[in-house]
């Protein structure tokens, strides 16, 4: 009889995995074991550096009734007092009255425009920056006189620390002929480019960005590193300009310092129903460049940051992003009442008027200034304000013929003279522009365009196509 063929068992597919499975964990076994890796190895971390001595937050919530909108406080304490002024590390005593006298030269001429207005001298309309004088006035006295700064419709704080008078910028709304605009236009939008480096406000929101970021390329492609400083909303931060400057900003390690002031609302929407993070220094994370988050009604924690950021800029180190926390203390501009404001939001802010913290520093805290010599320095504002305003309110308007001027182009008007040097004869490094080698040492500068070991300046074929 033939003899039956003996079986063999086949291991299943899966059995099989499973068998060498086990081999490989016996194998595995007898070595030696990695360490596991610590719990979040996988995620990055960030620092917005916070320089603010308390952190409100409050939600807010939408109440329709008929056909009327708006805004209750939902959630947030608003009972906590005001903390005190924050010293700072770099401002001497001489210096904390100097921004203490331009922020109540700024109130006062904004009272006094809405006087203006309201006695039907103001042509137009009217913004104001009250509750943001120390946010306007600190952070541009942390420019240098040959920097630039670009502000916009709440920053005449920043206007006069520049160099512009009280009744400049009363005439400017007045339309008057003497204004800086010779009554072409009766509103913020007035600059300097020959003296004052103030480049104008520009309506459309975050368009001073990419034109600040071009100011300071420019300066570096005459052989200098400066500081430029513009301000952006809550709003305004949210639109594709803001992008496209800051991050050409940031590639290009220009010393872009922008100032994003978060007063809470966005014309009438309140902040936490127009963007989701929680404080927009975070945006910062995404340009790859520094963040940082002030108390905008502190003019030390204003100064301090802007002053460092200033510094980094100078370095040739690149941009920086501030977000100033405060609360805009009126509405949009003159014509808007802010009824959809919950009123428990201006009695928190009011208890942080900056003027009013800033004056209780100086003379209870520091005894830098003596009540009767607070008085006096609040009397000499007055003084100068009563005589710029009656030197505005007399002056004339402008004349019928005059409108025709400065229509075309006239002798030397297109004239552009570099501010720094020749762009032909600057350096960058030991190199002339356009011409030869980039990133060599410039002296009182160390290394221009580098970034961990990479250049970040224009390639050497790159030089010569900025100056076309």
């Amino acid at each position: 009889m033939a003899k039956k063929k003996a079986k063999t068992k086949t291991a299943s597919p899966a059995k099989h995995d499973r068998m060498r499975t086990s081999s490989n964990l016996k194998a595995k076994s007898q070595l030696p074991r990695a360490k596991s890796a610590e719990p979040g190895a996988d995620l990055r971390s960030y620092t917005i550096r916070d320089y603010r001595l308390e952190k409100p937050s409050f939600t807010l919530r939408q109440v329709r009734t008929g056909d009327a909108l708006r805004y209750e406080v939902k959630s947030g304490d608003l009972s906590t007092p005001a903390p005190t002024i924050r010293e700072s590390k770099y401002l001497s005593r001489e210096q904390c009255i100097e921004i203490y006298r331009w922020m109540l030269l700024n109130r006062r001429m904004e009272t006094a425009l809405e006087n203006l207005y309201k006695q039907g001298q103001v042509v137009g309309g009217v913004y104001f920056g009250l509750g943001q004088e120390a946010c306007s006035c600190a952070s541009a006295y942390a420019l240098h006189k040959d920097e630039w700064l670009g502000p916009m419709i709440r920053n005449q704080g920043s206007l006069l620390v520049r160099g512009f008078s009280p009744a400049d910028i009363m005439m400017q709304y007045m339309a008057k002929a003497g204004s800086p605009t010779k009554g072409r236009d009766a509103s913020s939008h007035f600059g300097d480019i020959e003296k004052r480096n103030v480049v104008s406000p520009i309506s459309t929101l975050g368009d001073l960005i990419p034109v600040l970021a071009g100011v300071a390329l420019g300066a570096r492609l005459q052989g200098k590193h400066i500081a430029v400083m513009t301000y952006v909303g809550d709003g305004g931060q949210s639109t594709g300009v803001t992008y496209e400057g800051l991050n050409f900003a940031a590639v290009q390690n220009l010393g872009l310092v922008l100032i994003v002031e978060n007063n809470l609302w966005a014309y009438s929407t309140p902040a936490d129903m127009q963007f989701r993070v929680k404080d927009l220094a975070e945006r910062a994370i995404g340009y790859g460049i520094p963040g940082a988050i002030v108390d905008g009604t502190d003019a030390c924690q204003v100064y301090d940051a802007c002053h460092e950021a200033c510094e980094r800029a100078r370095r040739g180190e690149g941009p920086t992003l501030i977000e100033a926390k405060m609360m805009r203390m009126k509405g949009h501009a003159i014509h808007d009442g802010a009824e959809y404001v919950p009123k428990p939001l201006f009695d928190y802010w009011k208890k942080r008027d900056p003027i009013a913290r800033l004056e209780d520093y100086l003379v209870k805290k520091k005894k830098w200034l003596t009540p009767a010599e607070n008085e006096e320095l609040i009397a000499g504002v007055e003084r100068q304000l009563e005589a710029d305003r009656e030197l505005a309110v007399n002056s004339p308007m402008p004349s019928p013929e005059s409108a025709e001027g400065g229509v075309y182009c006239e002798a030397g008007c297109h004239e552009i003279k570099p501010k720094y040097a020749m762009p032909g004869s600057a350096k960058i490094g030991s190199a002339k522009i356009g011409s030869a080698k980039i990133g060599s040492a410039m002296p009182g500068s160390g290394k221009i365009g580098t970034r961990g070991g990479k250049s970040a300046g224009p390639k050497q074929s790159d030089a010569a196509v900025h100056l076309k």
